[in-house]
């Protein structure tokens, strides 16, 4: 017959064992969106698609200047407009032109997605910024030095990979990565870095290992976000 005291103190073993193993870490690995069970993540989601992103180290800018990417705002859809303008009509509300049907004169990006404000937009005053979500030296640091012009091209100019957004805000980013820069509209977080991973597979560009972790944590409140 056990005593009084060796009861207690195998109450006492058995609660502690219990904490142990509520508090040890989970055995999910970091594409698993914060699931305790480990369970992958769901097949066309961003958060699966950083598995497929190559990792690598950052390589030098050596080389980098814009014009690498070609004359600013080609009209690469043949459409007689040039991409800068194309993305202020998708973006902006109450759009006017200076010629009728391409260049913009004025318009409203509402709600903007890095600050969730409101931002006027005057032609030659703007306080609005064609934004490439992958920066184009962040991609040159990361495979786009190897492509060739037209690849460039298209990269600088393809919508998936630019928004209108408040100059200021954009400027801060600079050409930061997943890892250095997050828009502060923290509700605009999950939508960004899906539309960063989309860009990067689309064209092969790699991440680094610090890149890649930032976009597991910001996917991982957000397991059931798709790419854009």
């Amino acid at each position: 017959m056990l005593t009084y005291r060796q009861t207690f103190t195998a109450s006492v073993l058995a609660a502690a064992a219990l904490v142990l193993t509520a508090c040890s870490p989970g055995t999910g690995s970091p594409g698993s969106g914060g699931d305790p069970g480990g369970k992958p993540a769901a097949r066309g989601t961003a958060l699966a698609a950083v598995d497929a992103l190559t990792v690598k180290g950052r390589a030098p800018k050596t080389g980098y200047a814009r014009e690498e990417f070609g004359r600013a705002w080609a009209d690469v859809d043949g459409n007689g407009c040039g991409t800068r303008d194309d993305i202020l009509k998708r973006d902006l509300t109450g759009v006017r032109f200076t010629d009728g049907r391409c260049k913009v004169a004025s318009g409203t990006l509402t709600d903007d997605p890095y600050t969730g404000t409101t931002v006027p937009y005057v032609r030659g005053r703007s306080k609005v910024d064609i934004d490439h979500v992958v920066a184009l030296s962040d991609a040159w640091q990361k495979g786009a030095r190897k492509w060739d012009a037209d690849t460039r091209r298209r990269f600088a100019n393809d919508p998936l990979n630019l928004l209108a957004v408040d100059s200021v805000t954009n400027r801060r980013k600079s050409d930061g990565d997943a890892a250095t820069w997050l828009p502060p509209n923290t509700a605009y977080r999950c939508t960004y870095v899906a539309r960063q991973v989309a860009v990067k597979k689309k064209y092969g560009v790699w991440v680094t290992a610090g890149e890649r972790d930032a976009m597991k944590r910001v996917l991982g409140t957000c397991p059931q976000q798709r790419l854009p």
